[in-house]
């Protein structure tokens, strides 16, 4: 096998790499694994060093090469900080939306009353303990009104439904085309 060839081997099996590392530390982050990976980075690391050493003729050989350094360098620096965070205990995982926290005592539909709905406002409003005052009831109607305007004049004439759902700790009105 010729060098050039052998060379490309070697790059792809470093992408390959890399895109397992960006995959275990999205795992650790989230939750998913209890170790990072730093087994894994050390190697990789080591595999960047190898190379970085050699003197790379080609063009298209270096230009690549330098890429995925220049990557890998990035994310370390993301790692890096995100670890820290951890560390400090300041780093909150991201939600998925399947994970948005509702309660089931705020959902409404559009078709019950403003009077239920705004209800429900002031309900999760003392459930999050924000330390503020809720939102009076005409500042509440008056909103929920502009908000069916703007959502009828995007999407037509559709029955809105509207509900409460409390996300990151406070209470939010969500609309849903029907």
């Amino acid at each position: 096998m010729d060098e050039r060839k052998i060379f490309e081997k070697k790059l792809d099996e470093l992408a390959a790499d890399m895109r397992e590392l960006e995959l275990l530390y999205e795992r650790y982050f989230s939750g998913e694994e209890k170790r990072e990976p730093l087994k894994q980075r050390v190697e990789l690391e080591r595999k960047l060093r190898a190379l970085s050493t050699r003197r790379i003729i080609k063009t298209d050989h270096r230009f690549r090469f330098e890429s995925l350094s220049t990557r890998y360098h990035t994310y370390a620096s993301y790692w890096n900080r995100i670890q820290r965070l951890m560390d400090e205990g300041k780093y909150q995982r991201h939600l998925d939306r399947r994970s948005v926290k509702s309660a089931p005592e705020t959902a409404h539909h559009s078709s019950k009353s403003s009077d239920e709905l705004y209800d429900s406002l002031v309900k999760a409003h003392g459930e999050c303990s924000l330390g503020t005052p809720p939102p009076d009831r005409n500042q509440f109607e008056n909103f929920v009104e502009r908000q069916r305007k703007q959502i009828q004049e995007r999407y037509g004439k559709q029955n809105i439904e509207f509900r409460i759902v409390i996300e990151n700790g406070k209470p939010k009105l969500r609309a849903k085309a029907r």
